[in-house]
């Protein structure tokens, strides 16, 4: 192995280090922390899928930070860490582990710095991993303009848009769920105590 040339690596890597990364093409890709809102309307989300799959007694629902380990897809992809997520299973053994296998539902809220051509780029070819990981649907937040983008595996590079006063929901992949996404737009900022 010549000095320039590093190993690749690997999902034990990925355990290993602080804060949100995934494992892409033998790199770990780390991520910066978010904003106040976008991890607002993430938390919000998640919540609202937490409710569902209470009331439903299926699947699991996960908040931002939670890792997925894949088959190595084309794009060299090994690993997801969605905003939010819900999940049927299988379950891993160990329950400090990442979860095997991809979200079935996944959730992608932009920050600051997820616009123009180049995160666009990257924002579809997260999405075109999922698909080929076998997510069912994925959720593209938008918090600034107030849209939600709804992409689906029978058509995974047709949104279907949703704004702040609609009704959005996840079909298929989390069926019957819907939500009034004002509910996860609108400020929650309260007075200070006295």
């Amino acid at each position: 192995m010549s000095s320039g040339t590093r190993a690749a690596a690997t999902i034990d890597d990925l355990y290993k280090v602080d804060g949100k990364a995934e494992l892409i093409d033998g790199r770990i890709v780390r991520f910066m922390p978010t904003g106040r809102k976008p991890g607002r309307v993430a938390f919000q989300i998640a919540i609202r899928l937490n409710e569902y799959a209470g009331r439903t007694g299926r699947g699991e629902v996960y908040a931002d930070n939670v890792g997925y380990t894949v088959h190595e897809l084309a794009s060299g992809r090994r690993s997801f860490s969605p905003d939010a997520s819900y999940f049927l299973g299988p379950f891993p053994e160990n329950e400090m582990r990442f979860l095997e296998g991809p979200p079935t539902f996944a959730v992608e809220v932009r920050s600051e710095r997820d616009s123009g051509k180049v995160a666009e780029a990257e924002l579809a070819a997260k999405r075109a991993d999922y698909f080929e990981a076998g997510t069912l649907a994925v959720w593209d937040v938008d918090p600034v303009a107030e849209v939600v983008r709804l992409y689906q595996a029978d058509a995974p590079t047709q949104a279907i848009e949703f704004s702040s006063s609609d009704v959005a929901h996840a079909e298929p992949a989390v069926p019957g769920w819907r939500i009034a996404l004002i509910d996860i737009f609108k400020p929650t900022q309260r007075e200070p105590s006295p």
